[in-house]
């Protein structure tokens, strides 16, 4: 993953709420799931950032498991499905092999995209209370394309 989305990532996670947080989960996982795949495509395939890739996939699994309420009967169902993408990424790490991680995708997507739909009824506030607030914009330059980043001078600390 590269820098910029990482940035991209930090920046969602710091406004957002306790759903909004599982759905970055989600497109984090994804992301690592299109990172293991271009690692393995190509005449050279780069084995390490596989390794790698898959590694931190596991990682957003293991949350993704870790942030279930098991209060609820659904969280059941959902730790079954978790485990089992976590059993198919293994097996694909162990044989070098992408059409797990595509199996695991299909898994993910809709799980993510039904997340992102209940999201907008969560009214909590961002999980991280007193972050940084961020906005962005472009200007137009007499020949330039100005990009401006406004935050406040807050910077997360209590005043």
């Amino acid at each position: 993953m590269d820098n910029e989305k990482k940035l991209s990532f930090t920046r969602r996670i710091s406004q957002a709420n306790s759903t909004e947080m599982v759905v970055i989960i989600y497109d984090i996982a994804l992301a690592y799931i299109e990172d293991a795949k271009a690692a393995l495509q190509g005449a050279e395939k780069d084995v390490d950032a596989f390794h790698s890739a898959v590694g931190s996939l596991q990682g957003c699994m293991s949350e993704l498991v870790n942030s279930l309420n098991m209060e609820y009967e659904l969280a059941g169902n959902l730790r079954q499905l978790y485990n089992y993408c976590l059993r198919v990424i293994g097996a694909s790490e162990a044989r070098l092999d992408a059409d797990g991680l595509t199996e695991v995708e299909k898994v993910l997507k809709p799980l993510r995209d039904a997340y992102d739909q209940i999201s907008g009824e969560n009214k909590n506030g961002p999980v991280m209370g007193n972050s940084q607030s961020v906005f962005a914009g472009l200007t137009y330059g007499k020949e330039e394309l100005i990009e401006s980043l406004s935050t406040n001078t807050n910077r997360g600390y209590l005043v």
